[in-house]
């Protein structure tokens, strides 16, 4: 049975740091992409970033573009979202999902994933 689950989230000030852990199981990281896209109150859900599981490829939405690290430990199955300076426009659901393995590139577009884990809150405040 495809699972993932998100561990990592919380409150944290302007500026500070949180990494965020997509655990899998039932499939291996290297047959699939992973993406992590956020949702806000009132605002549409959107891609954050993303890895294929092919060739390790990844790419990153513009807003958190330098600030925001991905990356995947195979042996552990999970895949990590390094957040630093992070703002209070960061504040957000946020949720890794798998979908079909990519070569070359991995999508930002919800439409292309097909297993969500239940998601894990960000707020950033002072």
């Amino acid at each position: 049975q495809l699972q993932l689950v998100e561990s990592g989230g919380g409150l944290v000030h302007p500026g500070g740091s949180l990494r965020l852990s997509c655990a899998a199981s039932g499939f291996s990281l290297d047959w699939v992409q992973i993406g992590w896209f956020r949702q806000a109150p009132g605002k549409e859900r959107e891609g954050v970033s993303c890895i294929s599981g092919r060739d390790g490829t990844t790419s990153y939405a513009d807003s958190p573009k330098g600030r925001f690290t991905i990356s995947r430990d195979n042996a552990k199955n999970t895949v990590y979202l390094q957040m630093r300076s992070l703002k209070p426009e960061d504040t957000a659901v946020y949720y890794c999902a798998a979908g079909p393995a990519l070569f070359g590139y991995c999508s930002d577009s919800s439409k292309d994933y097909n297993d969500w884990g239940q998601g894990t809150q960000v707020t950033v405040s002072s």
